[in-house]
Parts: C-alpha cells; structure tokens; sequence
C-alpha cells in the first residue's frame, strides 16, 4: 500500500508530465537489463483466465522443471489483472477474486522463491481488454507497481487518443521525438523516480521505428505483432528482425514476443528453430505455455545449457547476424547467421523448405572465421561432430535449425 505522501508526490509528477513541458528525456536504469530476459508469461496459455493460484503453480514449475536453475527468473502477469476502474485516489486496483493476497503478497512470494514478478499495462487510455490503462497516469502507476514489489514490466499499445497518433514524418525525422515514443518517455520517466529497479518493455509492436530509439526510452521493445502458434509467425518474426540487429546490446534487445512452444501444432524442429532464432538474436524469451503440460522434448529444448550460454553471455552484447553463405542460393527468411560468445563462433543454419536438404558452410564465408581446420561442435548434443577443413557438409530437417559452434 502506497503512503499518503507517496501517492501526493505520484500525482504531482503526473501533473507535470502532462504539462506544456519539453518531453521527458529520462533514460532507462542500467541496474537491471544487461542481458534479455528469461521467464514466462501467462497470456499465451491462458489469457484473462488467471490469477494466483495459475501463476504460483508455474512459478513452482520453474523450481520442479530446473528452469530456475537454468537462468529463468522473471514471472510475468499480463492482461486483465485489475478492476475497470481505479480507487478514489487514482490508484488501479488488483481484482481480488483473482489476487486475494493482492499483487504485493503475490510479489512475496514469488521472491521467496527466488523469482522475479512482472505486470503488465498500457500506454494508452485502457489496456488491450479495456482494464486502465496508464497513459496520463505514469507516476502513480510506476510508483503503485515498484511499491508492490515488482520487476518487470510490459507495456502495451492498446487505446491510443487521436492526439497522440503519429504522423507519417515525425518531428525532425527523428522517431525519438514522435508520439509513440513520448507516451513510452513518459513512464521511462515515472520508473526513473522509483527507488526499486523495473525492467521495461515497450509493447510496441514493431510501430515508429522503435529499434532506432528503444535504448533510450525502455530494455527491450516489441518487433512484432502477437505471437501464434505457427510456423508462418516463427519465420515472419525471423524476417522482420534480422534487419534491424545492428540495435541490440546489452540492455538493449528486439522482442520477438512470447514463446510458443509447447502450444498449438508446432513441429519439435519448428521449436527448435523458434528457440535458436530468439536466442541467436537475444530477443528476450518469455515461456507462454502451461509449464505443467510441456513435454520433454520441449522442456529439453528451452534449457539446452549452451544456446541459453549464448544468449546470456555477460560479456558479448551483439547477436548473431546473418551473412551470405558462398554457393547457398537466396531465401526470402535468411538462414545463415553467425556471431561471437565467450567461447567462440557461434553459426546458426535455418531450413526454411518443406524438406530435409543437404548444407555446405563453407568457414571463409563466416564473418571473423576464415579458411582452415575447425572442430564443428553440435550445440544441441553438447558433442563435437569432428575436424573439418575449409567448409561442412551436413543434412538438415525440414523447418530444422543447425546450432553449431567452430573453434
């Protein structure tokens, strides 16, 4: 619960934000967000229909599956957690038929677990399922999530006013400066006020231009739409980010949007490509699925130690990027990508066709690797496939990726 001060010193800071004020140029916190996020949200697997009990049976699922134990930390709250209206002093209120404890007893417990907590809210008037949303309300929502205890925050798109649509240029020609990014700016700002670090992710959708000015404004932004569970949305999110990788660093990521795997009909290759893809591109990873249905195989794949190593790597930011691969032909979804981790050069191969085909990386075409004998060391397996000189031939399963590291 929010002091009486507190919610005093919100609702000053909300009025100034919305005064005739030069927008807020606040810059996101550097105490958390270094590397993308790992965890799981709700919303893929069961939408509105959630509330305690649904989120510490997952959160406990980390523990029993060893995804904790793997690097997943974050359990994130999406949509629909609060009452249509917010209480006489503009605070939103958590629904207690779904949160008896409220988000902050929630909050406790999940750090008790040794998790983390993430919520969820809109820049504009009411979230995406019509509950409040925070645009005009940043400071005492900011305040309202960091007093409750929480981590992370996602933040959508939904209910946007007329005055502050986009124009088709915006001010300067800078995408800094348009409305889209202001209403972001503007709870960059309200987080900035707060004593408890909140990882931010703009919900975006891949609008404004955000990968040119997301660094600035939040940890990671959206380049997509939402996620399905298809194939045609995996090689789609592979398409539309791998131009734009040159904007991902530490604390500074491409959101592909949550996990499918584990839902709809997805292949086991099809997942696999949907995993290497996210965390070749260190695009955060967020589990959307009822962790107490994933199978095996699919447990298996999301904690295959060695590409999580790659995407969590403390001390290369960049990610894998793709290049031109010498006599493969040209595909509409690039399939070759190569990048550098601690321990060594890292290439990941996409089968895109509706068949098994056969691949030849030839090492020179390898961006930093050159001619010469490397050992080709599967990354699935975690065994070396053998000493080659100058190229490796190998097959590849339909909608299948190759994770390989050469050293």
């Amino acid at each position: 619960m929010l002091s009486p001060s507190l919610v005093a010193i919100a609702f000053a800071f909300c009025s100034a934000s919305l005064s005739n004020a030069a927008p807020p140029t606040a810059t996101p916190t550097q105490a958390v967000g270094k590397l993308p996020a790992l965890g799981w949200n709700n919303y893929n697997a069961f939408g509105c229909n959630v509330g305690q009990t649904t989120i510490l049976a997952q959160a406990n699922q980390f523990i029993s599956l060893g995804l904790k134990t793997a690097g997943y930390q974050y359990v994130n709250i999406d949509d629909c957690w609060a009452l249509r209206s917010r209480d006489s002093s503009g605070r939103m209120v958590p629904d207690s038929s779904k949160w008896p404890n409220g988000i902050s007893g929630l909050a406790t417990q999940i750090h008790n677990l040794g998790l983390k907590l993430g919520i969820y809210s809109d820049a504009g008037t009411e979230t995406c399922s019509g509950y409040p949303g925070s645009l005009g309300h940043e400071a005492i929502d900011a305040a309202t999530f960091a007093g409750w205890g929480v981590d992370y925050l996602k933040y959508d798109n939904c209910f946007v006013p007329a005055n502050w649509t986009d124009a088709k240029t915006p001010p300067g020609g800078d995408w800094y400066n348009s409305n889209s990014a202001i209403r972001y700016r503007q709870m960059t700002a309200a987080l900035d006020q707060q004593s408890r670090p909140i990882q931010f992710n703009l919900c975006i959708w891949g609008q404004a231009n955000v990968w040119e000015w997301g660094a600035k404004v939040g940890h990671s932004w959206r380049m997509t739409g939402d996620a399905t569970a298809a194939w045609s949305f995996v090689t789609t999110a592979i398409t539309s980010n791998a131009p734009h990788l040159s904007s991902v660093n530490f604390y500074s990521h491409n959101d592909m949007d949550m996990m499918e795997i584990g839902n709809g009909n997805l292949t086991i290759a099809e997942q696999r490509t949907h995993f290497a893809a996210w965390a070749m591109m260190k695009s955060p990873i967020l589990l959307g699925t009822d962790l107490t249905k994933l199978s095996a195989q699919s447990l298996a794949i999301v904690k295959n130690a060695e590409i999580l190593a790659f995407h969590q790597d403390p001390n290369i930011g960049t990610p894998a990027m793709q290049f031109k691969n010498s006599g493969s032909p040209t595909t509409s979804v690039p399939e070759y990508f190569a990048g550098k981790s601690s321990a060594g050069t890292h290439v990941f191969v996409i089968n895109t066709g509706g068949s098994t085909s056969s691949r030849t990386l030839n090492f020179a075409s390898v961006p930093g690797l050159g001619s010469g004998t490397f050992t080709v060391h599967d990354m699935w397996s975690g065994k070396d496939i053998g000493k080659f000189t100058n190229s490796y031939t190998f097959s590849l399963g339909s909608h299948d990726t190759a994770a390989l590291r050469l050293k």
